[in-house]
């Protein structure tokens, strides 16, 4: 014991930390330091007591959770690491072509299943979102019903509404007024002192008031805020790659930002003010003092002192910048820009730039630039391209500055030779060269440069532009097998536009020749191919280019010869933005390859009747026959033609054959609207009665054959015709509609509103007899009662432009109509009817260009609604020019629009059934209230 020395003067065992055992590490109380240094981490705890354990011959001490490494951990921490692979893995096998070429398949998999999958997983998600704020609608749309019934609230009832009192801490608040207002405040002396030696004048300066502290000491703040600026500033200086900061402690400078703001500022002409211009100056300065090989912030400080107007200041810093940073490019480009008034000084600044920075390009430009003879700039590029060969940069310089077409091939020679990876150098040396030479030119490009897509392009426009359009196709062919055994080949949607910039730089074969040799890249060979084509060829028409929509459509029809849709997508192109033969041996192809189209057959049938070739028409209707015998369709398009010919007879054995052939309900109404047309009422009412006899629930036959009893003021008749045919078709509403207004005419408006009662029972949420009940009440001038029907029918039909349209037109005051029309449009969202109505209500109120761009946008919205055409040209009738009149009838007459209460009242009527559709829209608009 006497030998042991004491614990005290011992030494510290190994990796010995004090206050470990106990948890505790060492902090610090100075916010300004940060935090003190951080204690060791646990696994390195666990380390120095198990070290320690083994020192002393013991057991790890299992408390602390210290537990011995197993080998088997180790041999696993071997395999974790793919840099540090070992065993059978160290052979060193590295990442090949083919690993490249398998990650890329991969990849395109993936690419491909995540395209067809994602039509379907994102009409997934819209479901669900629709789903979901109809299951849990906003509070607006939960009292919107709420909101418009306040607009019924006069205003008498408004002004006796009680007045919102604030209740909130009333009593708190008068218990603090009353409080206010008992308190008083004694005046101190000083007070009274003051205001006893206000009006005094005193300039004695007293010496004891600086020691007493009553005067303030401006030196001394002055030197205090110095001090903090100079410990901000050099706080900034000690991060100058940092983001300006200029709160809190600690500040730092980009002077590039900077050099963009100042850009900025002379740019707009604003003056900057001189609080930030000294500000910035001092944070610069202290930049570039604490860095002084920081470049930029020499280029910003330049800029500032250019900013206040001090050139003589700016050319200085930036000729320290010079001094100080030789290798910095940006602060040579601006020591040559801001000594540009003096061509002199500039050059001899460039020319020590560049000894010093012989491979800088932007350099040897901004010498180039300071030479004011193309021999002088030619000398300053060929010394330029003796340093930098392979600059393509100077290379098109030279040759921009050349203008013999001879010195410009061998430039281009010597350029290519030099730098033989440049697409651009290539391409532009075969534009230069005759047809001969350019292809020797582009062939030896395709052979430096196997990769690029590009000289394919250009060689294929080479043979477009000679005349040899039939090798497009070939060079095309060849270029897809090179670029993919290049494993170059780019995507689908690239060739696209490619083919899209080489039409309208006006090589369509060439666009034509892309589309046909790559459309199908990187497409399964299945249906979803025809889709795609189909989505890629309208927004190419869309954006104006349409060969290239033509090219794709023709490459569809070759891969899909029996789809309709891909027929009738480019007859449409053709009709549209073709001409009319390209039309016509468009729809030949189309009923060759698919000869059981009658939808196919019909149009070749109108397109070559409108081309006016009606005996052509007539044989194309023949061949129909043949290969359709019996469609009813055709029979009809064949009556349609003869009648518009004038031919009634015709018709009428056309006619005669269907009823014998292909006897249907609509034949033998097509007769009876023949025969009524013609006048012969008596044979057409036996038609219309042997065609009840087979297909009494037929309700076009007893509609028409009640009409022909109306026109012959047969009212009785009439109306046991309609009353038969509600009967025989319940589920008819026009017949309940015709019904009613013969028994209201008739006088009987009570049994009108029973009939329509009926129809309503019969025809739960129908718009139209809903809308038929409001009109029979308006037309009784029995307002409320429509009101009453009306509000009935919204909440029957919500989304019934319809009904909204008559809501707002004639159940509205005026001043109401453009609110309703705004909640009807949100309600329904896009309906031609409620497009109409708000276009006439801007017509009412002399917005014409508004009302204009209404109605355009409802004939564009559904062409088939003929109402839109026939307002639209009343509108032009008035505020419109002649040639806007025309272009509006043609666009009617070509979308051939068969839907609107005042079409069909017009289009129905015997007296308008052999006019064109031109003359039908005049009527209508005419007609039309």
């Amino acid at each position: 014991m006497s030998g042991r020395r004491d614990f005290l003067s011992m030494p510290a065992p190994e990796n010995y930390v004090a206050g470990l055992g106990r948890g505790a590490t060492g902090f610090t109380t100075r916010s300004d330091l940060g935090p003190a240094r951080e204690g060791p981490s646990e696994e390195q705890m666990k380390e120095m007591l198990a070290k320690r354990a083994a020192s002393l011959g013991q057991a790890a001490p299992s408390a602390y959770g210290v537990t011995e490494k197993k080998e088997e951990d180790e041999e696993e921490d071997r395999f974790q690491d793919p840099d540090n692979e070992v065993g059978l893995f160290s052979s060193g096998m590295n990442y090949d072509k083919d690993d490249d070429e398998a990650d890329r398949i991969y990849q395109e998999v993936d690419e491909k299943m995540d395209k067809r999958r994602r039509a379907r997983r994102e009409a997934r998600e819209q479901q669900e979102r629709d789903d979901y704020e109809k299951n849990n609608p906003k509070i607006q749309l939960q009292f919107a019903d709420l909101k418009r019934a306040l607009g019924s609230v006069s205003e008498e009832e408004w002004a006796a509404l009680p007045e919102v009192g604030d209740m909130t801490g009333r009593a708190k608040r008068a218990r603090e007024a009353r409080m206010a207002n008992s308190r008083s405040y004694a005046v101190p002396d000083s007070v009274l002192q003051a205001a006893s030696k206000s009006g005094e004048l005193d300039t004695s300066i007293s010496s004891n008031d600086a020691d007493s502290g009553t005067m303030t000491n401006f030196a001394s703040i002055g030197a205090a805020q110095l001090s903090a600026l100079t410990v901000r500033l050099d706080s900034a200086a000690s991060n100058p790659g940092t983001q300006t900061t200029t709160s809190g402690t600690a500040t730092s400078v980009d002077p590039k930002g900077y050099i963009t703001a100042l850009d900025r500022k002379q740019a707009t002409g604003d003056e900057v003010p001189v609080e930030d211009i000294n500000r910035a100056r001092v944070l610069l300065e202290s930049a570039v003092k604490t860095n002084v090989h920081n470049g930029p912030g020499y280029v910003a400080l330049a800029r500032l002192e250019e900013v206040a107007g001090k050139i003589h200041t700016a050319k200085k810093v930036i000729q320290r910048g010079c001094e100080m940073c030789p290798k910095s490019i940006v602060v040579w480009e601006e020591a040559i820009r801001l000594n540009r008034e003096s061509i002199h000084n500039a050059k001899i600044i460039a020319a020590n730039g560049i000894k010093l920075n012989p491979k800088a390009i932007k350099l040897w430009q901004a010498a180039i630039d300071l030479e004011q003879t193309p021999a002088a700039r030619k000398k300053v590029t060929r010394q330029a391209l003796d340093h930098n060969p392979q600059s393509v940069e100077l290379w098109k310089t030279l040759i921009n500055d050349t203008e013999d077409i001879e010195n410009v091939k061998l430039l281009f020679a010597k350029a290519t030779e030099t730098v033989p990876l440049s697409e651009e150098l290539w391409i532009s040396y075969a534009r230069v060269s005759d047809a001969d030479a350019a292809q020797q030119v582009l062939n030896r490009a395709r052979k430096a440069i196997p990769t690029s897509w590009a000289i394919w392009v250009h060689a294929s426009r080479l043979q477009e532009e000679l005349g040899k359009i039939e090798l497009c196709d070939k060079i095309m062919e060849r270029a897809v097998k090179a670029l993919i055994k290049e494993n170059a080949m780019i995507k689908r949607e690239e060739w696209l536009a490619q083919a899209e910039i080489c039409e309208e730089e006006g090589d369509k074969a060439t666009a034509a020749s892309i589309v046909k040799r790559t459309v199908g890249w990187g497409l399964d060979e299945d249906d979803e191919r025809r889709d795609t084509w189909l989505e890629d060829a309208k927004s190419i028409s869309g954006r104006g280019r349409y060969e290239t929509a033509r090219a794709i459509l023709g490459h569809a029809v070759s891969i899909f010869p029996y789809s309709t849709t891909v027929w009738h997508a480019s007859a449409d192109l053709e009709k549209h933005h073709g001409t009319a033969d390209s039309l016509l041996r468009v729809l030949e192809h189309a009923v060759n390859a698919c000869p059981n189209s009658e939808s196919l057959w019909l149009l070749y049938a109108r397109e070559m009747w409108q081309s006016g070739d009606p005996e052509g028409a007539r044989k194309v209707l023949g061949r129909s026959f043949e290969q359709l015998p019996g469609n009813e369709n055709l029979y009809t398009r064949a009556v349609d033609f003869e009648v518009d010919a004038g031919n009634y007879e015709q018709a009428r054995s056309f006619l005669q054959v269907a009823r014998e052939s292909a006897a249907t309900d609509r034949i033998f109404m097509k007769s009876a609207v023949l025969e009524r047309q013609l006048e012969n009422y008596e044979a057409a009412i036996d038609i219309c009665n042997q065609g009840l006899q087979n297909w009494p629930g037929s309700w076009k036959l007893h509609a028409i054959k009640g009409q022909i009893y109306e026109q012959l003021s047969k009212l009785k008749e009439a109306q046991e015709a309609f009353s038969i045919g509600t009967r025989a078709a319940p589920k008819s509403p026009m017949l309940f509609i015709l019904l009613s207004r013969i028994q209201e005419k008739q006088g009987a408006v009570v049994k009108a509103r029973s009939t329509l009662d009926r129809g309503r029972q019969q025809n739960p949420k129908n718009a139209e007899l809903l809308c038929e009940a409001v009109r029979l009440e308006r037309r009784q001038n029995n307002v409320p009662a429509a009101q009453k029907i009306m509000a009935t029918a919204l909440q029957e039909c919500p989304n019934s432009g319809l009904l909204w349209a008559e809501k707002i037109m004639h159940l509205e005051s005026r001043t109401q109509r453009r609110p309703r029309a705004l909640e009807a449009i949100k309600k329904v969202e896009k309906d031609p009817q409620l497009f109409v109505v708000v276009a006439r209500i801007l017509w009412s109120e002399r917005k014409l260009d508004k009302a204009a761009s209404w109605f355009t946008k409802a004939i564009v919205l559904d062409p088939d609604y003929a109402d839109g055409w026939i307002w639209f040209y009343k509108f032009l009738e008035q505020h419109g020019t002649e040639e806007k009149k025309g272009e509006v009838l043609s666009k009617a007459a070509m979308a051939e629009p068969r839907h609107g209460e005042i079409w069909q009242s017009v289009a129905k009527n015997p007296k308008f059934a052999r006019l064109s559709v031109e003359e039908k829209v005049k009527s209508a608009a005419r007609l039309a209230e």
